[in-house]
């Protein structure tokens, strides 16, 4: 079969993304029948190489770890979205042969913010500080007026938080992992650590807490949105920003808008739950 426009995400490990599953449900629901979207295997190293093989067919790339930063290099052209966070996540190939890089990263979370009601905070909490985070505080610079305290585990990791801060436009204070529990005073608190960090903070989630934005999906949901939900806070789970990140690429590569939100998100349950 001889696809008329192609697509795919890149990464490693790429085996469990659910991007296939994202985007081949918005192809279905815009009839978009000649359309394909796959997943490749490719790290740094191979990553140049993949580029070269790129025909006229192809329309965009979603990246994933390790490579949001490695494709810098190789684009024409880097939005200042993505250029602020020094990562890229969409690759929109054009018909000129140009290569261009955005992040849906930071503006997939800000929409996920707002479906739940969250418009603007006064301030915010930042639980870990890695490549998620600095992505967690572009977006917060949208929409928090005040401080930004990241909670984190080493010197290293806060300064490198207070730098991106800076970098953003955004106030932050650093604080210790060990004091982590205070995160939850804020209206809102984002969650960016890795399966399982954040688990022992589940008993400290206070009475009436404000909105949690935990970034995993899987697995899902986790002890500290669970115990979120069960004291009556509203929680932002990873899947929902994997969705609105996905809407807009698929916005991008196709030229069609809008992506058909709730069939991609439907197509998302459906496939972690059989899993």
């Amino acid at each position: 079969m001889s696809a008329t426009r192609r697509a795919a995400v890149l990464g490693s490990p790429i085996a469990h993304s659910l991007s296939p599953v994202l985007h081949r449900a918005a192809y279905a629901e815009l009839g978009l029948e000649d359309w394909v979207y796959d997943r490749f295997e490719v790290d740094e190293a191979a990553l140049p190489g993949f580029f070269e093989t790129l025909g006229p067919e192809w329309a965009g790339l979603s990246l994933t770890m390790p490579l949001k930063r490695a494709v810098i290099p190789l684009l024409d052209e880097v939005s200042s979205t993505a250029e602020a966070v020094e990562a890229v996540n969409t690759v929109v190939l054009t018909a000129d042969g140009r290569r261009l890089g955005d992040n849906t990263d930071i503006p997939g979370m800000v929409a996920a913010l707002r479906e739940r009601g969250v418009w603007q905070v006064e301030r915010a909490s930042v639980l870990g500080a890695g490549a998620t985070a600095s992505s967690a505080l572009a977006a917060l610079s949208r929409i928090c007026t005040g401080e930004v305290t990241a909670y984190v585990r080493s010197e290293a990791r806060a300064e490198e938080m207070r730098g991106w801060g800076e970098r953003l436009g955004i106030t932050v204070r650093t604080a210790a992992w060990e004091d982590a529990a205070a995160a939850f005073e804020a209206p809102l608190t984002i969650a960016t650590t890795p399966a399982g960090t954040t688990d022992a903070l589940a008993a400290a989630v206070p009475d009436r807490p404000g909105t949690l934005f935990d970034v995993l999906y899987e697995p899902w949901p986790t002890a500290l949105a669970t115990a979120w939900a069960d004291r009556g806070g509203a929680v932002v789970g990873g899947l929902d920003l994997l969705v609105h990140q996905a809407v807009l690429q698929v916005e991008q590569m196709t030229g069609r808008s809008p992506a058909p939100l709730a069939a991609m998100r439907k197509a998302g349950e459906v496939a972690l739950a059989a899993r």
